[in-house]
């Protein structure tokens, strides 16, 4: 699973730093480029729960499997996409794909315990920090040596090449799947008449917002939604506006600020793949939540007071609080989601996390363009309102036992 997320960081990575300029290359308009960029999220929204329900009922291996083969053309399509809607479509293609972090986090469920779930939840925290270390790097010298197709190709290898490992060396991990069956069986009747496309749109629409009430049944699991929702448009709300920041205001290079994304992710590999299971020892969940949001609104509201002249000193002081809290809150968070989850429906709830999640990646750059627009400093004064509301939530989980329900009609209240 640490493999699959890494290589999978590591095409995105690829590709991300040179997707906007790609795309006004091509013709596309200020709202197009955005539409382009959020098409990925969007994707992720709406099929990070479809493949975590699927893997509850088929198994995590034919899930994988599907997603990242998905993946790896959507890559492909991206190194032939000469045209904003190939473009578009190889955008949309990798969400989809992409969206296989549900599963592969119900997968690491499956094979931990209680005691060892967020260290392994942090080594999946890692795989995204080191994506997006060497990605942005690989992506930069293949565009400018070899064009933009040799982006899309290499993506394509790397995920094909997971694809292939996953294919021979991931055993199924969920003992209670099911055999394959036919999709949408039960739609055809005797008389071989078909169910009504609305009827079946209307049927799975509503099938999607009874899971989603069934996942906010536990008063816990509801609180630790809202956290992944608040916290992650706070820190995509302020990415967002920090670029522009430092281009306008301390006049980076793209270099420079590509050392600066490196130096958090740098920092947060050493905090999820080396740091998080002793600190999990030390505090437990409940703190290292609590202390994860402290540490963010140091990190993300002081921002816009950095001295103009010390970006790469008081600014890179400032920075190391970010990258340790977000390090802190995420893996934490799903961690303690899974704890506080019903056994049976891992991957379902999983899936509702992550598209919260992408729902608010969807939203939070046009909170952080708009804001910067009005005030360079509102984007980080709204991050940081945000993590004081997180920090709030999180004093509430305290009087919460961490304890998986057994079963769906279980309710902790």
């Amino acid at each position: 699973m640490f493999l699959t997320v890494l290589l999978d960081l590591i095409g995105f990575g690829i590709v991300l730093p040179l997707l906007p300029t790609y795309a006004k290359d091509l013709g596309a308009s200020p709202f197009m480029i955005g539409m382009i960029a959020a098409i990925y999220s969007s994707m992720q929204f709406i099929f990070s729960p479809v493949w975590g329900k699927l893997s509850d009922r088929i198994g995590r291996r034919p899930v994988m499997l599907v997603s990242i083969f998905l993946a790896a053309v959507s890559y492909a399509f991206f190194s032939r996409a000469v045209t904003i809607p190939m473009l578009i479509l190889a955008r949309a293609l990798s969400g989809i794909g992409s969206a296989n972090i549900a599963a592969a986090q119900a997968y690491i469920t499956d094979v931990t315990d209680s005691k060892s779930r967020s260290g392994a939840m942090a080594m999946l925290g890692a795989a995204f920090g080191i994506g997006f270390i060497i990605g942005p790097l690989i992506g930069g010298v293949l565009k400018t040596n070899f064009g933009i197709s040799m982006v899309g190709i290499v993506a394509a290898v790397l995920i094909g090449i997971d694809f292939i490992l996953a294919l021979f060396f991931l055993p199924e991990s969920n003992t209670k799947a099911e055999k394959l069956s036919i999709p949408f069986r039960a739609s055809f009747g005797k008389s071989g008449s078909k169910t009504s496309m609305l009827g079946m749109i209307m049927e799975k629409s509503g099938e999607y917002f009874g899971n989603l009430r069934n996942a906010f049944s536990s008063r816990p699991v509801a609180l630790l939604m809202i956290i992944n929702y608040i916290f992650t448009f706070a820190i995509v709300n302020m990415q967002v506006a920090s670029i522009l920041l430092w281009k306008e205001y301390f006049h980076t290079t793209d270099q420079q600020i590509g050392y600066l994304f490196a130096y958090v992710g740098f920092i947060s590999v050493i905090v999820q793949g080396a740091a998080m299971p002793w600190l999990n020892r030390m505090l437990g969940e409940h703190r290292l939540m609590l202390w994860g949001q402290i540490t963010s609104f140091v990190g993300v509201f002081f921002i816009p007071f950095i001295p103009q002249n010390a970006l790469f000193t008081v600014g890179l002081f400032v920075l190391l609080f970010f990258a340790v809290g977000n390090s802190l809150v995420n893996p934490i968070n799903i961690s303690m989601i899974t704890l506080y989850s019903y056994k049976q429906k891992q991957g379902q709830i999983m899936g509702f996390a992550q598209s919260i999640n992408s729902l608010a990646r969807i939203m939070g750059p046009f909170s952080g363009s708009i804001l910067y627009g009005i005030d360079t400093r509102y984007p980080y004064f709204l991050a940081g309102l945000l993590t004081v509301a997180g920090t709030v939530i999180s004093l509430s989980l305290f009087k919460y036992d961490i304890q998986a329900l057994g079963s769906s009609v279980d309710t902790v209240n």
